[in-house]
């Protein structure tokens, strides 16, 4: 009976132990407070939409979206890091909506993966976008690093998407908000080794097209992991194609330095409101 009760506590114990963790890793999936829906299902993962309504959010209208994209190099990080955004954009009349998409650390998929869920995420918006309330002409998307990435994904890299889908669903976002992201996956950019003979249709610099929505791109000057000349690449070949791209230089900063510079977040935040205010999609303040 000892060893029964020995097996049955240690049975019990790793069970507590694994939902736990199982809870931990759900809540880095969605943002508190928000809610929540499976925007897409692979296998045994659900990938989830965190949403932020406007306060006087009314069924039967229709408001501007913004979608993120958290970065972390397609291998690790959490719908949290645009909890601040998703709450101000928010509080200025959009839907906002935090994405999870497939990352190595979790899923153990690569950045294709990654790419085929951000490509997901807009259509799902789109085919939703009546239920939601959300314009579907006014879809901004948004995104950190390899998020950025995924915004621009979304935006050039037609050829990737998810096996079966509707690809008459147009995954085109309205307009680009980025924070230092990954242009360039091809020589001279991130991530060209472990991406292998897919740097090239991954790359968004070398998919650049006329059309392609207006762009707004902040980038830290010191920046050793997404080196700054990317993003000039990147807005010169917008500009060229006859797109607007406004690249705003930040002196001194490194990678991710929006993340635990507040008042260089809250600048950020004030220069991405203008941007989308000259646009339309926000009311001036």
């Amino acid at each position: 009976m000892r060893y029964c009760f020995v097996l049955l506590w240690w049975i019990g114990a790793h069970t507590a132990t694994s939902q736990s963790l199982d809870t931990l890793q759900l809540a880095k999936r969605v943002l508190p407070g928000a809610q929540v829906e499976i925007y897409k299902s692979v296998g045994p993962t659900d990938l989830r939409a965190s949403m932020v309504f406007p306060s006087g959010y009314r069924q039967g209208n229709a408001y501007p979206a913004m979608v993120f994209f958290f970065g972390g190099g397609w291998i690790r990080g959490s719908v949290n890091q645009f909890a601040e955004a998703c709450r101000y954009f928010a509080d200025r009349g959009m839907v906002t909506i935090a994405f999870d998409y497939r990352i190595e650390g979790r899923q153990h998929t690569t950045p294709v993966e990654a790419v085929q869920d951000a490509r997901s995420a807009m259509r799902w918006v789109r085919v939703n976008a009546s239920r939601l309330g959300i314009r579907p002409d006014r879809i901004v998307a948004a995104g950190g690093s390899a998020g950025g990435h995924l915004a621009l994904a979304a935006a050039l890299l037609d050829q990737v998407n998810e096996a079966g889908e509707d690809t008459t669903v147009s995954t085109v976002p309205a307009a680009l908000v980025l924070f230092n992201p990954v242009t360039k996956t091809t020589a001279g950019g991130y991530g060209h080794e472990r991406l292998g003979d897919k740097a090239e249709a991954l790359s968004p610099v070398a998919h650049v097209r006329p059309g392609a929505p207006p762009a707004i791109l902040f980038h830290g000057e010191d920046d050793t992991t997404v080196p700054i000349d990317n993003a000039e690449e990147f807005c010169e070949r917008m500009l060229a194609a006859g797109n607007s791209c406004e690249l705003h230089r930040f002196p001194g900063q490194k990678h991710g330095f929006f993340n635990s510079n507040e008042e260089v977040r809250r600048q950020i935040f004030k220069m991405s409101d203008q941007f989308l205010t000259r646009l339309g999609y926000l009311q001036p303040q």
